[in-house]
């Protein structure tokens, strides 16, 4: 009960990550320009899962393990806030047990070095994910093949995989779907597309869902971002 009442707070319900729908595997792109909230989605996205009863690895280039672990406790609190409940932390170390953080120095990810990582992990049963976030990928020189490699992995193992992307100012390149640049050439590896964007004449930040063909979040569908904590907020 204690858990239903944290996934009902979580605001990224309204994306219907985690769901009963018959979509069992997903590859899914968060992408703004830097500070727009990419990062605080992803772990919005993680803690539904975890809250949820599954298992998440984390994976995050160019920010320490430290700072990764300090998004979550911060994403955690803002979604307790408000709620009358005795013991949520009790339910946050229990949930932190099913959460893995791998960490790389370097912006760009390759293939081998995640691959050598995910073996270690996930194919000598250590943990087996039914979600995976990955927080600084460049995807200025991506790696089509990397790509295809994990929307197979994806399907195989029923799996949801959420990339962030950071877009440039002066790089007006942008898809048919309205997906920008740089990700806007490999947009097809992606089942779902969220565009994070500062919206006009308000404190908020607009979160565009502008590609979703798994139908279980509504394409067109504009909802808002707190500015200050980066959670989804409704009526702002």
């Amino acid at each position: 009960m204690l858990n239903k009442e944290l996934i009902d707070k979580n605001p990224i319900r309204h994306l219907n990550v985690c769901t009963e729908s018959n979509v069992t595997s997903r590859m899914g792109l968060v992408i703004s320009r830097a500070g727009l909230g990419k990062t605080a989605i992803l772990v919005q996205i993680a803690l539904d899962s975890l809250l949820n009863g599954k298992q998440v690895i984390h994976v995050s280039a160019g920010q320490s393990l430290e700072k990764t672990r300090v998004w979550y406790d911060d994403m955690f609190k803002d979604i307790v806030a408000g709620c009358k409940l005795d013991n949520p932390y009790e339910v946050y170390d229990e949930i932190m047990h099913n959460r893995m953080i791998m960490t790389f120095k370097e912006s760009k990810l390759s293939r081998a070095k995640l691959e050598e990582r995910m073996n270690d992990l996930v194919y000598q049963n250590v943990i087996r994910p039914s979600c995976i976030v990955v927080d600084g990928y460049d995807f200025t020189c991506a790696d089509q093949q990397f790509l295809a490699d994990l929307k197979e992995m994806a399907k195989s193992m029923e799996l949801q995989i959420w990339f962030s992307a950071v877009s440039h100012r002066d790089d007006e390149r942008v898809s048919a779907s309205g997906v920008p640049a740089p990700c806007h050439g490999v947009e097809g590896f992606f089942d779902t597309v969220i565009v994070l964007q500062a919206a006009a004449k308000s404190e908020c930040i607009d979160l565009n869902i502008v590609k979703d063909t798994t139908g279980v979040s509504k394409c067109g569908k504009v909802l808002k971002l707190d500015a200050k904590t980066f959670m989804i907020k409704e009526g702002c």
